[in-house]
């Protein structure tokens, strides 16, 4: 197996883990990130609710980390669809 092919292989798996939905009354539509994810964001909140960081600091790293990862998950799903189409 190729590094190319193997690195295809893991970003269909990154696709398939961001693909979990979960419909939400008053914002609709949500993706919901894959578990080692949310337990990241839980580990800020426990900090967080601890006071070992500010919550400031807290949600300034949550939004970061959200971004990129849809960023991330938005540039492997481009370059799957790409390939897929090739």
């Amino acid at each position: 197996m190729s590094t190319l092919t193997r690195n295809l292989s893991g970003s269909r798996e990154m696709i398939k883990t961001y693909c979990r939905r979960v419909e939400i009354p008053i914002l609709g539509e949500v993706a919901v990130p894959p578990p080692d994810k949310l337990t990241y964001y839980a580990g800020l909140g426990v900090l967080a609710a601890l006071q070992v960081i500010e919550w400031p600091l807290a949600l300034v790293i949550t939004a970061g980390h959200l971004l990129a990862d849809q960023h991330y998950s938005g540039l492997v799903k481009g370059i799957g669809e790409a390939l897929e189409s090739a």
